[in-house]
């Protein structure tokens, strides 16, 4: 028979191995690069770990490790897409604007948990917080919106506002989340009649806003074309005035040097514009001078000699 010593060894060594083997498998702990580790000793939360690779901890039942995900996560509100199939709940999204018009408004939360520790001892279900929370963040915007700005060009605008007010809210809360992006999936009118009556009144606004910018910028082209004009316009009137100017300058030299001759011989100089001004006026006239007394004065012919010697030379010219 085996003594009762000898089960006491057997027992003992049997316990030690399960302890060393409990330390061996408990003492060390892995993180995937997309989780997040937070360490409990007895319990009680410590430091998480979110740098990828194997750790070491002190053995169970001293430390343990809960582990969560890093990824980007999506709540979707008033629907529910699985496997391709999308679930509407319109008791959900049934909303009143700030025009008290009914709308059905459902949208998309990205998140993710940036403090794991608050994220799991916070509270009992955070995910339950974030729905409520973005419930009523996006019946409040759209409570203080109106119904065109919420169907139409408003949406921006409503998303932002609901992104900034959950996010204020989740912080109040402190459950560990951080809110992403807020995305407005489909805003409607509960019914058909009203809707196709929506749908024409926005379609009007498109072609108008469209023959509106159409206008503009047959606006901008005419201005641009009159603005050409008007430059052109006002670049010959100032090359006509700088000629003018030119041409009156050039006048005044002439006329001062007229001047100063006619203050040296004034006799000559009087006959001599008499007859450049009989010049101009009769250009193909015969110009006779004749004594003052009014006998006939003889005279050289030269006008008969001038045109004689002009046929002579053409003469020469032509035979040559």
């Amino acid at each position: 028979m085996i003594s009762l010593k000898r089960v006491y060894m057997i027992v003992a060594a049997v316990f030690l191995i399960i302890v060393l083997g409990l330390i061996a498998f408990t003492s060390w702990y892995t993180v995937d690069e997309s989780e997040q580790a937070v360490i409990l000793t007895f319990g009680k939360a410590q430091e998480g770990t979110t740098e990828p690779g194997l750790h070491f901890k002190l053995p169970w039942p001293i430390q343990s490790v809960e582990k969560l995900s890093k990824e980007t996560f999506s709540l979707q509100f008033g629907f529910q897409e699985e496997k391709g199939e999308v679930k509407e709940f319109p008791a959900e999204t049934k909303m009143i604007t700030g025009d008290e018009n009914i709308v059905l408004a459902d949208l998309v939360v990205q998140w993710k948990i940036t403090e794991p520790t608050k994220y799991l001892y916070n509270s009992l279900e955070p995910k339950e917080i974030l729905y409520d929370a973005t419930a009523s963040s996006l019946r409040s915007i759209i409570g203080s919106s109106k119904i065109d700005d919420a169907l139409t060009s408003g949406k921006a605008d409503i998303e932002a506002n609901v992104r900034d007010l959950l996010s204020t809210l989740i912080k109040e809360y402190d459950i560990g989340i951080s809110i992403l992006a807020v995305k407005l999936q489909d805003v409607e009118l509960p019914n058909d009649e009203v809707r196709k009556a929506f749908t024409n009144v926005t379609d009007a606004r498109e072609t108008m806003n469209t023959k509106i910018n159409e206008a503009r910028k047959y606006e901008n082209q005419r201005m641009n074309e009159a603005e050409g004009e008007k430059a052109a316009i006002i670049l010959n009137a100032e090359g006509d005035r700088a000629e003018r100017i030119e041409k009156a300058r050039g006048e005044v030299a002439v006329f001062d040097k007229l001047y100063e001759e006619y203050r040296t011989n004034s006799a000559i100089t009087r006959e001599r514009l008499i007859i450049e001004t009989i010049e101009q006026v009769l250009p193909n006239a015969e110009v006779y001078i004749m004594n003052d007394d009014g006998n006939t004065m003889k005279y050289f012919p030269i006008r008969p000699l001038e045109t004689k010697v002009d046929d002579t030379k053409k003469g020469s010219e032509d035979n040559g």
